[in-house]
């Protein structure tokens, strides 16, 4: 799937901050023997990406909206012939 620049920006924040998250949840897990909250930490951090990628946000929804309009109010050419 293509990204757009902010898109780009978008994700490397949320890396920026979910990378040291999964960073400390591995160290717990593996170094202090605290499995709880390794694995609650790696959970967070990859919710933190999860969300990131699949939450719709108020400009996709401008996006989202136009396609559907553009789609129902112009037929591309494939439809016009059955």
């Amino acid at each position: 799937m293509a990204r757009s620049i902010l898109g780009m920006v978008g994700l490397g924040t949320t890396l920026v901050f979910a990378i040291p998250v999964a960073l400390l949840g591995l160290e717990f897990l593996l170094a202090r023997g605290q499995p709880t909250v390794g694995a609650g930490l790696l959970v967070a951090a990859g919710l933190m990406i999860a969300i990131e990628e699949h939450v719709t946000t108020p400009d996709d929804l401008a996006g989202k909206a136009l396609d559907k309009t553009v789609g129902t109010v112009v037929k591309s050419p494939d439809d016009e012939e059955e």
